[in-house]
């Protein structure tokens, strides 16, 4: 999805929570739909600053709640306060790995795990609207590097 489509769709989306729509909140979007990386508040606030944006480090944060919220953006917890965040609007769903060595992420699809989570959900007569699945250990290169320090 362009970025001109999703600000339109943000815009209704305050609209609908009765949030003003205001240029520093329309720069977090707009920042957003430039990567296609995983993100952090901090990364995103020095991103509209140098920019030129005039959003503030507590519009940033805010903002991005908002975005998650009305599902344009994704929030991965990475453990000790760290949240990631990625563009999902528009985009097939994923699951995460990531790496404990070198902070990587690889992302990946599998059907199976997908029909398993549904299956799952279903039979508890629960009715799952989003879920995420973040495996967590070391990509192949820190596997080699930590592994006899994991091994003692």
């Amino acid at each position: 999805m362009e970025a001109k489509e999703a600000l339109h769709k943000f815009e209704d989306f305050l609209k609908k929570k009765t949030l003003r729509v205001t240029e520093p909140r329309k720069e977090v979007l707009v920042q957003a739909w430039k990567t296609h990386s995983h993100f952090t508040a901090e990364e995103m606030y020095d991103w509209v600053k140098d920019g030129g944006g005039k959003a503030s480090r507590a519009t940033v944060y805010r903002t991005l709640g908002l975005l998650v919220e009305g599902g344009f953006l994704a929030a991965i917890e990475r453990g000790q306060g760290q949240v990631l965040y990625e563009h999902i609007l528009g985009h097939r769903h994923h699951d995460h790995m990531i790496c404990l060595g070198c902070s990587s992420i690889l992302e990946f699809r599998n059907q199976e795990i997908e029909a398993l989570q549904e299956q799952e959900a279903a039979q508890s007569g629960f009715h799952m609207v989003h879920h995420t699945l973040t495996l967590e250990g070391y990509c192949s290169s820190c596997w080699q590097k930590f592994r006899p320090e994991l091994d003692e």
